[in-house]
């Protein structure tokens, strides 16, 4: 696949998962679809505590991850398992922080180690508290949306804070059934109509699809790593 399709693809089966066990109301096109509602809530949750901790810290070298916030999901959301020292707080996103229109919105295997910078953690991050909030709350796919339009126009969710990225280094995600754990990449959040020379020919810099302003006002650029956290050379995309 080329550089343009697969990172769609990764990114658009992302991302980024959870919601209770109670079925979403969704379009009828959505049912073609091979998650075409939630999953029982168990199916998203990670039963050893542990693991779930060691699976958020590679996300990024040891040098960041072993300082960081560590964030383990629950059943009321997510919730602080280790204290951090240095502002970077890591987490394991589900598949419900892929794009709204994604196929595996809802698939329930979906993990997406990841580990945001302060400025990230605290303008980023808590569109990842807010959607879970939301799924937790029984919502659908389309509801959910549309509460995270009106959060922004209410200003209940903080604008995006200058120099805010994350590592998405691990080789143990899960981003997607084709794409497997995909590759290392950082990523780095701008605001709306900026241009990066993202998905030109020879460019490294791609464009993701999370968010593009629909409804949050954010745009994800991302960059190969070449290694995954623990220093290994990663496979060529």
């Amino acid at each position: 696949m080329n550089c343009d399709s697969g990172l769609r693809k990764a990114w658009i089966y992302l991302g980024l998962i959870l919601l209770l066990g109670v079925g979403e109301s969704t379009p009828a096109q959505d049912h073609k679809a091979p998650y075409p509602s939630m999953a029982p809530l168990s199916q998203y949750l990670i039963p050893n505590r542990d693991a779930e901790i060691a699976l958020a810290r590679s996300a990024a070298p040891e040098a960041i991850s072993k300082d960081a916030r560590v964030l383990v999901l629950g059943t009321h959301g997510y919730e602080t398992a280790v204290e951090g020292k240095n502002g970077f707080v890591c987490v394991v996103e589900r598949a419900w922080m892929s794009p709204f229109d994604a196929p595996q919105f809802w698939n329930p295997k979906l993990r997406g180690p990841i580990c945001f910078n302060p400025e990230a953690a605290r303008s980023i991050l808590p569109i990842t508290y807010k959607r879970t909030e939301l799924v937790l709350a029984g919502q659908s796919r389309t509801e959910i949306k549309e509460s995270i339009k009106a959060a922004f126009d209410k200003k209940q969710l903080p604008l995006l804070e200058p120099g805010s990225m994350c590592y998405m280094m691990s080789k143990d995600g899960y981003l997607d059934d084709s794409a497997g754990h995909w590759i290392p990449h950082l990523m780095f959040y701008t605001p709306l109509k900026v241009d990066w020379g993202a998905d030109r020919p020879g460019s490294p810099i791609m464009l993701s699809p999370q968010f593009l302003g629909a409804p949050e006002p954010v745009t994800v650029f991302l960059i190969p790593a070449g290694k995954w956290s623990d220093g290994s050379t990663a496979p060529l995309m």
